[in-house]
C-alpha cells in the first residue's frame, strides 16, 4: 500500500499515458522508497528492470545487466564487452516487445557507473540517438546517491544536458505520512510517540517498516538501534558509504556540525573540520544538501551575520548522540534513559528540527500560507542594549513587514513560561528589533508540544503552534 506519493504517482502514470518517449528520473536518500514507489505504480507492466550492484566490478556489473534481460524473456547468448553493447541488447528487447509503452526501470544507477566504464556516454547514446526518437519508450532510473544524480545527470554538460523529461524528488515522510503508516502497520501510537519516532528515525519509510506491533516507540527503538543485532545499529556507515565513494570529509562535516547545534558559517566549519577550502569543500557541502543532511539558514540583509550550515538528518543527530556513546553496550539504553536527563536534554534540539522540516505546516497554522517569506536562524552574539545576546530558533521574516519570532519547546505536557524564562523571551525580542532597526512587526510565536500554560507569563505570546498543527497533510 503506497502511503502518500499520489503527486508523485500521478506525474509516473501521466508520463506513461503521453504520446512521446519519457526519461524520468526518480532520486532521493537511502531507503526513502524509490523502488517501491515504481514497483507498485507499474506492478506487471515493467518491460526490463534491473538494478545496479554495490562495489561491483565492470564485468559483473554487465553479467547482471544479462541476467536481468534474461529475466524478461530475451535469450542472450553472449555476455556484452561494454555499455553500448549491452545497451544493444536491451534495444533488441524493446524491439521485440509487443507491449504498447515499454517501461524501463533502471534501480540504482549510480553503481552501474564504474570507473572507466563509460556507462553515462552509453545511457547518453541509448537514449539520444534512438530511445528519445521512439513514442513508446518510458525510460525510469532511480538512484540513493543523490550526488552523483545531480553532478552527472542533471548537470551533465555533454549528450544528457536538458534531456531528462521529469525529476522526481522522493522526500521522506511527514508526520502526518507516518501516522497514516503506523496506523497502516497496527501500531497504536499517540501523536507524542510518533512525534517520538520521527525525532529518531526522520520520515524514512524503511525504518517505520521495521517497528513492530505490541512493543513500545522506546522499546522498538532499544530493538533497532541498540540491541545486538538491531537492523539499525550499523545503519550510519552503511548508509554515508552507499551515498558517496568517499565519505570521509562527508562524516566529519555531519559530526562537527552535529557538536553544534545553532549551525556553523562556511569558515567556522573550514576552521573545526580542518577541510580545506574550495571547490571539493564546496562539492561536499551541496551534496549533504542534496541528500537531505545539512540545511544552509541564510540571514536576513545584514551583513554582520553570515548564514550557517545545521545538521538536520533525524537519523544522523540521533546516531552521532546516542549510537557512538553507548559504551556499556546497554541493549535498552533508550528504556533505562527515558525519564533520564540524557533523553530530556536531547529532545529539545530534536524537536526544533522537526519544526524547520514542517515550515509548510507551521505556515499553515500561522494563517500566512499565502504569504511570501524567508525562513531564518539567527544567533545574535554582540550585545544589545541590555548587554546581552540572542539565540532565535526560526525566524519567519515575512513580506507584509512582519516577523514571527518563533520558540520551539518540547514537553509532555503544556509548556510553562516562568520569570526567568519570560525576561529571556522580551530580550530576544529586543535583539530582533534592534537587528531589524525596529522597521518590522515582531509576533512572538511559541510551536510547543501541547500548548501554554496561561499563568501570570504566558500573555506576551501572541502566536501557537502545537504538534497537532504539525501532524497536518
Amino acid at each position: 500500500m503506497l502511503i502518500g506519493r499520489i503527486k508523485e504517482q500521478n506525474e509516473l502514470l501521466e508520463a506513461y499515458r503521453a504520446a512521446e518517449s519519457k526519461f524520468i528520473v526518480v532520486y532521493g536518500r537511502r531507503r526513502v522508497g524509490k523502488t517501491y514507489l515504481v514497483r507498485q505504480t507499474f506492478k506487471d507492466h515493467i518491460s526490463f528492470a534491473h538494478s545496479g550492484q554495490a562495489n561491483a566490478k565492470l564485468n559483473e556489473q554487465l553479467f547482471g545487466w544479462c541476467a536481468s534481460l534474461k529475466d524478461a524473456g530475451m535469450e542472450v547468448n553472449k555476455l556484452p564487452k561494454s555499455w553500448l553493447e549491452a545497451f544493444e541488447l536491451l534495444k533488441e528487447h524493446i524491439r521485440k516487445s509487443k507491449v504498447k509503452k515499454k517501461v524501463i526501470f533502471i534501480d540504482e544507477l549510480p553503481w552501474l557507473d564504474t570507473p572507466k566504464s563509460r556507462f553515462v556516454n552509453a545511457l547518453e547514446f541509448f537514449w539520444n540517438g534512438w530511445a528519445s526518437g521512439r513514442d513508446d519508450v518510458l525510460l525510469i532510473v532511480c538512484g540513493s546517491a543523490t550526488s552523483w544524480i545531480v553532478n552527472k545527470i542533471f548537470k551533465n554538460h555533454g549528450g544528457l544536458h536538458n534531456r531528462v523529461t521529469n525529476q522526481i524528488y522522493l522526500k521522506p515522510f511527514t508526520l502526518n505520512e507516518c501516522e497514516e503508516y503506523s496506523h497502516s502497520l497496527n501500531l497504536s501510537y499517540s501523536r507524542l510517540d510518533v512525534l517520538e519516532g520521527y525525532m529518531v528515525m526522520g520520515g524514512i519509510p524503511y525504518y517505520w517498516s521495521l517497528l513492530e506491533p505490541g512493543y513500545s516507540m522506546a522499546q522498538n527503538i532499544d530493538r533497532l538501534f541498540f540491541a545486538d543485532k538491531g537492523k539499525l545499529r550499523y545503519e550510519f556507515n552503511e548508509l554515508y558509504h552507499s551515498l558517496f565513494r568517499n565519505p570521509e570529509n562527508y562524516i566529519t562535516i555531519v559530526q562537527i556540525l552535529g557538536k553544534n547545534n545553532a549551525g556553523l558559517t562556511r569558515d567556522e566549519l573550514i576552521d573545526k573540520t580542518k577541510i580545506e577550502n574550495g571547490g571539493n569543500l564546496s562539492k561536499q557541502l551541496e551534496d549533504l544538501e542534496h541528500c537531505g543532511f545539512i540545511q544552509y539558514l541564510n540571514t536576513p540583509s545584514n551583513k554582520k551575520y553570515r548564514g550557517v550550515y545545521k545538521l538536520i538528518d533525524n537519523f544522523t543527530l540521533f546516531y552521532l548522540k546516542y549510537m557512538r556513546e553507548n559504551s556499556n553496550n546497554d541493549e535498552s539504553f533508550w528504556t533505562n534513559n527515558y525519564n533520564s536527563s540524557v533523553r530530556l536534554s536531547w529532545v529539545g534540539l530534536a524537536f526544533e528540527r522537526v519544526c524547520f522540516q514542517h515550515i509548510r505546516q507551521i505556515k499553515e497554522a500561522l494563517q500566512i500560507g499565502g504569504v511570501l517569506s524567508n525562513v531564518y536562524s539567527l544567533n545574535i552574539k554582540t550585545a544589545n542594549s541590555n548587554g546581552r545576546g540572542a539565540q532565535i530558533d526560526m525566524i519567519i521574516d515575512r513580506n507584509d513587514n512582519t516577523i514571527n519570532l518563533c520558540e520551539m519547546k518540547f514537553s509532555n505536557k503544556p509548556f510553562t513560561i516562568d520569570k526567568e524564562y519570560q525576561r529571556n523571551l522580551l530580550n530576544k525580542i529586543e535583539s530582533v528589533q534592534e537587528y531589524t532597526n525596529h522597521k518590522k512587526t515582531i509576533i512572538l510565536t511559541m510551536i510547543t508540544t501541547f500548548g501554554i500554560e496561561h499563568n501570570g507569563y504566558w500573555n506576551i505570546v501572541q502566536k501557537e503552534v502545537t504538534i497537532d498543527n504539525l501532524f497536518k497533510e
